[in-house]
């Protein structure tokens, strides 16, 4: 039976790559064809669609009772996913990937996350009792209406700019169309609707291999005796950063590395969004029962997350085979998971 269920976590986990990889060539081509701007196919296409195992795990997770599990993936996955950009830098084969970023635009979006962040410590610290109806914490209303208001900012940037910076050396991809010349373009041949039926294809492909680890990987917790906030934290929300990881480095080949960090950001901050339905599902304000574990991991994502927005303002070169940024997020990460460890009981 263990073997069993081992074996559907890993199919599932390899399906959900392969989704991932769909979905970035997918939003690339829609990005172009559809012209949502700078960051937006990100912050918005790839957010929601590599949210998608997410929204699966904690729609199960709320509604079997499993909270620790739901906020521990939701809160914990945030920390997981930015270090994605760890392997999107080492996919870049010259400067470090904020090096080549060349827009303040991913800026404002690591801004976003660390506001969603702050209401989720906030919203960590209110009792049960101080909701809506007892059942929708008023931190989980706040973190999607700051969500909204960022995507609104962010579209105001784009067409209004008010700074003009000059990077040079920068190649952010989608702002130019400075991809590599080698590279083919995608769905040339296709309409804009098939390539939006395919977009939607793996949309749905995605949230039914989250089903099948949320299943899997609950219970695989259960008989190692894992603790659910560290479960939610590490391996599970290392299977469901897997489109992240697909999406970001499949970005960074076809040279759009704004598009890689727009959508670990962006999927980042639209993460949290999901306490709202976890709330919903629940019938009980799940962020009130968050506990110090999950405070522990968002000022870890906090940190993760302040550390590459000012590698793309600092743009360091490189000095390794990976950046200054990178290497300082895995010492603040690998610091993190101890940390996590010896709290957890």
């Amino acid at each position: 039976m263990v073997a069993v269920q081992l074996l559907v976590f890993v199919a599932a986990a390899g399906i959900t790559w392969g989704a991932g990889v769909v979905l970035a060539k997918t939003t690339y081509s829609l990005d172009r064809r559809l012209n949502l701007g700078d960051a937006i196919g990100g912050l918005v296409l790839l957010a929601i669609a590599g949210s998608l195992p997410e929204l699966a795990i904690t729609i199960s997770a709320a509604s079997s009772g499993h909270l620790d599990l739901a906020a521990g993936n939701l809160i914990g996955g945030i920390a997981t996913q930015t270090m994605v950009l760890v392997l999107c830098d080492l996919a870049v084969s010259t400067k470090p990937l904020t090096y080549l970023v060349g827009s303040l635009i991913p800026v404002l979006e690591g801004l976003l996350v660390v506001l969603v962040l702050v209401g989720v410590l906030m919203g960590a610290s209110l009792p049960a009792s101080a909701s809506f109806g007892g059942v929708v914490s008023p931190a989980s209303v706040g973190i999607v209406l700051t969500w909204m208001s960022g995507l609104l900012i962010f579209n105001y940037v784009r067409k209004s700019p008010k700074w003009e910076v000059v990077m040079h050396g920068a190649r952010p991809g989608r702002p130019h169309h400075r991809v590599k010349p080698n590279v083919t373009v995608r769905y040339a041949g296709w309409s804009t609707s098939r390539v939006a039926g395919l977009f939607g294809l793996a949309c749905i492909v995605t949230l039914g291999a989250g089903i099948a680890l949320e299943v899997t990987g609950n219970d695989l917790a259960d008989r190692a005796g894992i603790n659910g906030v560290v479960f939610g934290a590490t391996f599970l929300a290392l299977a469901t950063a897997l489109p992240e990881i697909s999406s970001g480095i499949e970005s960074v080949l076809i040279g759009d590395h704004q598009l890689a960090v727009g959508d670990i950001f962006g999927g980042n901050a639209f993460q949290v969004c999901l306490f709202l339905v976890a709330d919903l599902v629940a019938g009980a304000p799940v962020l009130a029962q968050a506990g110090k574990l999950n405070g522990w991991l968002a000022s870890l994502s906090i940190g993760l997350t302040a550390i590459y927005a000012t590698g793309i303002i600092v743009r360091a070169e490189r000095p390794t085979r990976l950046g200054p940024d990178s290497i300082l997020a895995i010492v603040l990460y690998a610091l993190g998971i101890v940390g996590l460890l010896y709290l957890a009981p």
